[in-house]
């Protein structure tokens, strides 16, 4: 019997120091004085972030090759200001950031309510393994790593409802992190139901790759709300963006943005050839050049600039309130009209300033070939020009809580028009143009009033 206790009794002993050692190591993980967990450096193998607990950003945080970072629902994830707090995903990791409506997962400033600003903190980066056109290129910010490969189905995981506010940080010169950055993500990766709000750049950008999203907000963003480069061939439907027409970036603030490729490089494959759907883009009737604190003079420019050879595609959309509604940039641009691989239709602008709803432009130095006559021939033909009141918006200017769904008798709930490259599986046939019919799916998730949320 001796014999039998004694080696239970070590066994024992045994368990109690291990478990202790375990509850030791538990207890050492970093807290901020108000409780929040510290995360900094790179994150791998398998982390789960739990709702019960507050996270804080430090620096880069990276999810290295082949882990999986997964955040359960309810999360809150604060970004530091002072080291410039950014999550990113690298090439061969994974996020599983499957919020709800009723509990969606928050990325925010970590300032408290009231003191919170554009760029608090950087943004969440993914990269992933599909084409882009730009091989070898950096990401902007200093971000380490590479991004793109021959993998159009590549998944880097989900993010669905998810909030993401206050982010945006300039690391460099004209060198900002956007709310929500997409490096070469893949359709294999699922991204809905995301709002960015008060962002220090554009509010959502995608560097190639192909990945489809629906449901998307910017709100109040201080670029462009839907930016597009390197060969991103995704498709967008239900996007919703409101601005604040008091702040916009000195390099001019867009709807839309779209680029094929930077300077010097027209010709690279695959080309910036996305396809969006009901979209809605509001800043408000007059806004033209406007004083930017922080950023000298800064401006709103179109609803969509479509520039540099991209083959971007709009349809059953609704842009107001930009000094201009479209604005074609540059004679490769126009060809891809010609060949019918920049494609626009239900299209509507409203309150522009001027007469020119639509126009031609060209780089310096280069002799045009398209006049603004040929854009405002070619656009009318299947698109809309409006006056803001005959919208029937209701109050959707209003920055604390602005209406979504248009009023009724709103021309915008018909007319749709799903032909081309609209007629496609993945994209709702709905009636209606713009973001919203009598549905609205930003119910529940969504937050226009960040900056009094005591997180």
């Amino acid at each position: 019997m001796k014999t039998l206790l004694y080696p239970l009794c070590i066994a024992a002993m045994i368990g109690f120091v291990a478990c202790g050692k375990k509850n030791e190591e538990v207890a050492s993980v970093p807290k901020t004085p108000d409780g929040k967990v510290i995360v900094q450096g790179e994150i791998r193998g398998e982390v789960t972030w739990k709702a019960s607990e507050k996270y804080l950003l430090k620096g880069f945080v990276y999810v290295t090759d082949g882990a999986i970072l997964t955040i359960e629902p309810g999360t809150v994830i604060f970004g530091d200001k002072d080291t410039k707090g950014t999550l990113i995903v690298e090439r061969g990791g994974k996020i599983i950031a499957e919020g709800r409506a009723d509990a969606p997962i928050v990325f925010t400033s970590n300032l408290p309510a009231g003191s919170r600003g554009y760029g608090d903190w950087g943004g969440v980066v993914i990269a992933g393994k599909a084409p882009t056109n730009q091989v070898g290129a950096s990401m902007e910010g200093g971000i380490r790593g590479t991004f793109g490969g021959n993998d159009p189905n590549d998944n880097s995981g989900i993010l669905k409802y998810v909030r993401i506010e206050f982010a945006g940080i300039a690391f460099q010169p004209d060198k900002e992190i956007n709310g929500l950055t997409l490096y070469g993500v893949g359709r294999g990766t699922k991204i809905d139901y995301i709002q960015v709000s008060y962002n220090g750049d554009d509010a959502f950008e995608w560097y190639g790759g192909n990945v489809d999203s629906k449901y998307l907000v910017a709100f109040r963003t201080w670029d462009d709300d839907f930016d597009t480069d390197w060969g991103f061939q995704g498709k967008i439907q239900f996007g919703f963006a409101v601005r604040d027409k008091n702040f916009a970036d000195k390099s001019t603030s867009n709807g839309f943005e779209s680029d094929n490729f930077d300077p010097g490089t027209p010709g690279n494959d695959p080309f910036t050839a996305p396809v969006f759907a009901n979209i809605t883009c509001y800043v408000a009737d007059t806004a033209s050049s406007i004083p930017s604190p922080g950023l000298g003079s800064g401006q709103y420019g179109r609803g969509l600039h479509l520039r540099r050879n991209t083959r971007t595609s709009t349809f059953n959309s609704v842009f107001v309130g930009f000094p201009e509604g479209l604005r074609l940039d540059g004679n490769a641009t126009w060809a891809n009209v010609q060949s019918n691989q920049l494609q626009m239709a239900g299209v509507v602008v409203a309150g522009w300033i001027g007469s020119n709803y639509a126009r031609s432009a060209n780089p310096s130095g280069e002799t045009p070939n398209f006049t603004t006559a040929d854009v405002q021939t070619w656009y009318n033909a299947t698109n809309t020009r409006a006056n803001t009141a005959d919208l029937k918006l209701g109050n959707i200017g209003n920055l604390n809580n602005p209406n979504r769904l248009p009023q009724a008798g709103s021309p915008l709930l018909s007319g749709a028009v799903w032909t081309g490259k609209a007629n496609d599986p993945f994209f709702e046939q709905v009636p209606f143009r713009g973001a919203f019919g009598t549905n609205d799916w930003t119910q529940g998730w969504t937050n226009f009033n960040p900056q009094s949320t005591n997180y």
